[in-house]
């Protein structure tokens, strides 16, 4: 499917003159992002250099910039990747005087570290449906992925670092975590299922019972275009590997929060890539991973520290 463009004479292949680099950094967009719109959605239609290298013209590079802005408001990839560029200003632009009509010119200006430390004086107080409204409120107020990015995820760090010190009771970490996870689930389950569209299966490996850095990974998949199977914490190697390759999956992603021994996690992740099929990737992240991204990837296994790189997992060019 070839991208759609805002005027059929737009600038034409020898008008292309940027590459995926200057794309990247122009837009904000990571390269793997770029060449999986491209692919996957038909975002844009690139040029070839002589070398066969990507080029992009200027309306390329509008119509890229403008998707990520409409993407980053909390549209679906899938959803706005072949609408006229014209269109696609037309909706930023509304999206833009929402916000304003708001009191806020940009998500950028909401004080996000304000809402973490609303959210932990709930959670110390073991106020279930006031933490709950608040992170559904914050969710609302600053879309699916500024949520996931500036607060869930900080926020869940927070709980964990204050756990660990003992400034928070495991009742306390158990109520943050659980609200969290469903609001988070909730997310990732209301995105319509694509025909066409990869998957990816997202679950905790056996004895980590921690699966809310699974469902940030999930929401974060499911928002940018994949099906996503999740299926929660606590799941043996063998049950994950069979789950994948019945399902048809092209990437399974596990997430590892604690590490309680080292060797027995390695063993269990080294286990499941031999499981899986060369065609099926496996991505680790966490906390836990970090501490293992060397014996890991030594494994032919990618680990990812943050999820701003699980969109640098999805494919890597040619494939």
């Amino acid at each position: 499917m070839k991208g759609v463009r805002s005027d059929p004479s737009a600038q034409s292949a020898s008008e292309a003159k940027h590459p995926i680099a200057v794309v990247a950094d122009r837009t904000g967009l990571t390269q793997d992002v770029i060449r999986v719109w491209e692919r996957r959605y038909g975002a844009v239609d690139p040029a070839r250099g002589k070398g066969g290298q990507r080029l992009y013209t200027d309306a390329d590079v509008e119509r890229l910039d403008l998707l990520n802005k409409a993407a980053d408001a909390g549209r679906s990839i899938g959803q706005i990747a072949t609408l006229p560029t014209s269109d696609l200003a037309k909706m930023v632009d509304e999206d833009v005087a929402s916000r304003e009509a708001r009191g806020s010119s940009a998500t950028e200006s909401i004080d996000a570290n304000a809402l973490i430390e609303v959210a932990l004086d709930y959670t110390r107080s073991l106020e279930s449906t006031p933490l709950e409204d608040h992170l559904r409120r914050a969710a609302s107020l600053l879309g699916v992925i500024a949520f996931i990015e500036r607060v869930a995820a900080p926020l869940l760090r927070r709980v964990g670092d204050e756990w660990h010190a003992g400034r928070l009771t495991p009742a306390q970490e158990h109520l943050a975590s659980g609200i969290l996870q469903d609001i988070l689930v909730a997310m990732m389950r209301g995105f319509t299922k694509r025909d066409g569209a990869p998957r990816v299966l997202v679950a905790t490996p056996a004895g980590e019972r921690h699966a809310i850095g699974a469902a940030l990974v999930g929401a974060a998949a499911a928002l940018h275009g994949w099906n996503v199977l999740y299926l929660g914490a606590d799941l043996p190697t063998d049950d994950i590997a069979a789950a994948a390759i019945a399902s048809g999956v092209t990437m399974v992603a596990v997430s590892i929060v604690y590490v309680d021994d080292r060797q027995r996690v390695l063993g269990e992740m080294r286990l499941l890539r031999e499981r899986l099929p060369a065609t099926i990737d496996l991505v680790v992240g966490g906390s836990g991973a970090v501490l293992l991204w060397r014996e890991l990837s030594g494994s032919g296994i990618r680990v990812g520290a943050k999820l701003d790189l699980v969109f640098g997992w999805m494919e890597s060019d040619g494939r």
